[in-house]
């Protein structure tokens, strides 16, 4: 009788996978960001940074920088937020978001308002940002755990 197979990915690289796969959706040409919102075990819902659905993404700029009007922070929703609204009616309290990039405040709002209680993220790029300070002082404030998401020295490759 065979075994097992023992080299399958942790729960947390599975979703942390998603999340990453997702943000590989995005057609932001400097940042790529997805999340994952995971409940028991269940992926409920995923989003990527992108226009609003019905928003031809043709017609907005990509800048970074510059008026802000003709930037893309004008028009572009963040991962996190398209993952709470692509939810379609399942109760997100004391669900689990993966996310590439740590929260901004304004995703953070989101996260606590739909009643998320963790987040795992990749990167927290813009820690000591006000943006990030102000993120970190809600989430703290409100008991939202959030933990670096830690590989285990394994990469996933996919063959399309």
């Amino acid at each position: 009788m065979s075994s097992k197979r023992t080299d399958y990915i942790d729960w947390d690289s599975y979703f942390m996978g998603i999340a990453l796969l997702s943000g590989q959706r995005s057609k932001d040409p400097s940042t790529q960001v997805g999340a994952c919102i995971v409940k028991n075990k269940k992926i409920l819902s995923v989003g990527y940074n992108g226009a609003p659905n019905g928003y031809d993404d043709n017609n907005m700029p990509w800048e970074r920088e510059g008026d802000f009007l003709n930037t893309k922070y004008a028009y572009v929703c963040h991962a996190e937020l398209n993952a709470i609204l692509n939810n379609k009616g399942t109760n997100l309290e004391g669900a689990t978001i993966y996310v590439d990039l740590f929260p901004c405040n304004e995703c953070a709002k989101a996260i606590i308002q739909s009643g998320i209680k963790e987040i795992i993220y990749k990167s927290d790029k813009y820690d000591g940002t006000d943006s990030n300070i102000v993120a970190k002082k809600m989430l703290d404030y409100c008991h939202v755990k959030y933990t670096k998401y830690e590989p285990r020295n394994r990469s996933i490759t996919l063959e399309l």
